[in-house]
Formats: structure tokens, sequence, C-alpha cells
């Protein structure tokens, strides 16, 4: 009896030994498996974060590399003073050693290239561990070594068109607002430019004024990406497909007659008016969509289904932290199955308590641009040497389907009927078909209303080859001052360039 226990206890022992083996042998596997991961996908980001202290030992080693646009400008490089040595090489007493970094566009690039003192943003903080690591002669790099000299860091090829951006800038004019183009088959962002800004230049001295001072309108925010606005009649592409998506067989049979409001039957006092009281008569929801009628639209949020309507806005990515690499805003969608009517009128028309980014505006652009399928938007293309030769070509970026072909073939024809029948008719007469949807959200600023114009769109409508987003702040109406923004930007992407 005594060795059945002594053999049981054994067995016992030994599972329990075994267990402990599986154990440690998983969080072995794991362990690899983590190092792995690092290694290949997150060590540069690792590396390059500004607060890594090994970074200073580079900083230490090699000059901050310079970053450069699709089209060859240099955006950003630091200029180097040595006088430490006399040339004969015998050492200078008074000479110093400065650094300075230089942002020959100033104000142009400010929110998207960044700075990179009082801590790094923009480009300068996505690209730091590249522009701080030195692929250059190894020969030259041990000769720098053994006479104290600093060797060049690598250079950071981006995908913003400097003339792009510099059209894009200047066609905002004196008002403050936001512009970002990109492109719909490749993600790549060709420009980002917001207003106001500032000169990254003498962003040291001039902090403490730019931070301090409530009246500039935060210029240090990146409207483009970090920017949340009420998308007023932008939102109405998102309404279009969630009744499109509720009425696939029928929705062409969508009828309403506007006599310049709408009034909800359940309560007269919810009533929606369309812009400036105007009457569109018969619509279907084509042309709904081209005049862009709020009453129509208002009677479609009471119609959708509050759960649907909350899946959609989930797959078109609101609520969630957006695809791109640098700082950005979650848009905001808070309608619930709980929601009222009221709500879901004014959600309808993007007047709401929906928030939207430039950058979301534009990303919904592009996949109805590419067949329904969006190029997750990226910054960077490659890294050269400071010989130029190219040591990393960045990854095609990833995809994503937001919404079937066919869903985004008709919000596309949606979106071609605003600048050939709607309200973006300034783009008519364009050498190039465009296609888009304009806003304008009325919101409350200082205890007065005042209007955000918006435009959102693409072209050319066969081929789509650009995708662009404007809000201009305290603006006309979209068509008025939004549409001849986007008109520029087009313009010199697909005629002048």
């Amino acid at each position: 009896m005594s060795n059945k226990n002594s053999r049981l206890h054994m067995r016992k022992s030994n599972k329990n030994i075994i267990g402990c083996i599986y154990f440690f042998a998983f969080l072995f596997l794991a362990m690899i498996g983590y190092m792995v991961y690092f290694i290949g996908w997150r060590s540069d980001d690792l590396m390059g974060n500004s607060y890594n202290p090994r970074m200073e030992v580079f900083n230490n080693r090699f000059v901050r590399g310079a970053i450069i646009s699709s089209d060859g400008q240099v955006l950003a490089r630091t200029e180097v003073t040595d006088t430490r040595k006399n040339k004969d090489g015998s050492d200078n007493p008074d000479g110093t050693y400065t650094e300075t970094r230089q942002y020959p566009f100033g104000r142009v690039f400010a929110q998207s290239v960044g700075y990179s003192t009082k801590g790094k943003t923009g480009i300068e903080a996505l690209a730091n561990f590249y522009l701080m690591e030195s692929n250059s002669n190894p020969v030259i790099q041990v000769a720098n070594e053994i006479t104290e000299k600093k060797s060049l860091g690598d250079n950071v090829i981006v995908s913003l068109d400097a003339g792009l951006q510099q059209v894009a800038y200047e066609a905002l004019g004196e008002h403050n607002g936001a512009v970002i183009a990109v492109n719909p088959k490749t993600g790549e962002v060709l420009a980002m430019a917001s207003k106001p800004s500032f000169d990254p230049n003498t962003i040291v001295t001039d902090w403490d004024s730019i931070v301090n001072d409530s009246s500039s309108a935060g210029p240090l925010l990146n409207r483009c990406t970090q920017g949340l606005y009420a998308p007023g009649s932008t939102f109405k592409i998102v309404m279009a497909l969630e009744y499109i998506r509720e009425h696939p067989d029928d929705y062409q049979n969508f009828a309403f007659n506007c006599d310049g409001k709408y009034r909800d039957p359940a309560d007269d006092d919810y009533v929606v008016h369309c812009y400036s009281g105007e009457v569109h008569g018969a619509e279907d929801l084509h042309t709904a969509f081209a005049y862009s009628c709020n009453s129509a639209f208002a009677k479609i949020g009471t119609l959708v289904d509050k759960k649907k309507l909350m899946e959609t806005a989930d797959q078109l990515l609101f609520n969630q932290e957006l695809p791109i690499d640098i700082s950005s805003s979650k848009s905001r969608f808070t309608v619930t199955e709980d929601s009222g009517i009221w709500t879901m009128m004014q959600t309808a028309i993007g007047q709401g308590e929906t928030m939207m980014s430039p950058l979301h505006e534009v990303i919904l652009a592009s996949a109805i641009a590419n067949k329904g399928v969006l190029v997750e938007p990226k910054l960077l293309k490659q890294v050269q040497s400071s010989e130029g030769n190219v040591i990393k070509v960045f990854e095609d970026s990833a995809e994503k389907q937001l919404l079937t072909e066919k869903e985004a073939s008709l919000l596309g024809s949606f979106m071609r009927s605003v600048v050939t029948d709607g309200t973006a008719s300034k783009l008519r007469d364009a050498e190039y078909a465009a296609a888009g949807k304009t806003g304008s959200a009325e919101v409350s600023k200082n205890g007065e209303t005042i209007t955000n114009a918006w435009f959102t769109g693409f072209a050319p409508y066969d081929g789509p080859e650009i995708a662009v987003c404007v809000v201009v702040e305290e603006g006309e109406t979209g068509g008025r001052t939004a549409v001849p923004v986007a008109r520029a930007v087009f313009d010199y992407w697909l005629n002048e360039r």
C-alpha cells in the first residue's frame, strides 16, 4: 500500500515538474516572439523616441539629417558652424561649435514638418531615428571620430510636395483653416497646410508668446490631423451611404418635396431649414445630395436605423485612432439607440455633436475614389545617406475596405453631381472632372454664430490622382469659400505641376 502511495506521489511530482517546464518554455518562446516583434516592427519607433537617452549618444556623434520633399526641396536642415580649429589644424581657444536647425519654408510647413527643439513634433518626431543615424562613408566616419568631428546624419525623403503645399497654404489667404491632400491609390500625403501658423526658425524665442497668446487660435495645432470641426453637409456622405445600405433595392424611390424646411410630424418644434431658406422642390436621393438639401436629409435622419448607423460610423473609423503615424484626433460620433428625433435630424446634416478632422474627411473621399479601399495615409518615402545612397524604402501602406465597390461608385456619382449640378459649381468649368461634397457648418464662437466652410472630394473623376479636404474657418459657404481653395490645389496638381 505504501509503494502504491509512493508511486502516486512520484507521478504527481512528475506532472508538476512537467507543468513547470511547459510554463517556462512558454515564457521563453513568448520572450523570443516579443524580441522578434520589437526588432522587426517597433525598434525604430522606440529608438527614435526623443525621450530615449540613447538618442543623446547619437546626437553627440551625428549632425541631424535633412528632411526633403518629394519634389526635391529641403524642408529642414542643420547648419553647422565650427570654428574650434584654425585652418592649419591648431586649436582655436575662442572658437565655437553650433548647430542651427533651419526651415527654409518657414510657416508653410510648420505643423507638418514640425520642430526639433522644445520637444519634437510632426515629421521631426516621426523620422527622429533616421535623422539621427548615419550611413555615410565608414572611413569618413572613423576619421571624424578621431578628429572629434560629427558625421552627417541620414536624410529623409517625405511624400509632401513643396509646390503643392505652397499653393494650399496661399489659397487659404487670410483665413484660418486646413488643407490636406493625398494620393488615393498610394496613401501618400501630398500636402498638409494649417493656419494660423508660426515660424519654426524662431520657435525658441517665440515660444512664450505663442503658448500664452489666446488670440493666436492655436498655431501649434495641426488643424489637418488634430483639428475637430462640425462637418456640416459633408456628413451627408455618411447619411447617404446609410440610407443606401438600408434600402439597397429601392433607394432610387426616395422622394421629397422641399419647401425650404422640414418639420417632424411628431413635434412641431423640430424644424430644420435649408441654407438661406432655399426651396429645392421635388427631389430624389441623388438630387437632394447634389443640392445639399438640409430638409431632405433631416427627414432621412428620422428614417434610418440608429443601431445600423452606429455600425456604419464604426466601419468608417469614427471614435477610433486614425491610421496615420503623427499625432491626430479621434472623430466623434455620439448617436445611440436612445437618441431622440431632434438629435437625429441635426446629426443628419452634420450639425449635432458629431465632430470630424480634415484628415478623416479626406480618408473617406480617398476610399470612395479608390473603389471603397482606403490606402492608409503615409508621410515617409525613403531614407538616404548624406551621399544620396538609398538606405531604406518604406513599405507600401496597408489597405482597408471601408465600403463596397458598388457603394463607392454610387457615392462617387453623387459627388460628381455636386459639381455638375449642385453646390460645387466653381469646379464646373475645370479642365478635369472633379467630384466632391460641400459643407457649411454653423457653430458658436464667443457667443456669435459663425460658419466653417468645407469641401472634400477628388479628381479626376475617372482615374482619381488626388483627394482633397479643405476647411476654411469663419468662411461663407463651402461652395463660395472652400471650393476655390480646393480648385487651386486640383489645378496645380493636375495642370500646372
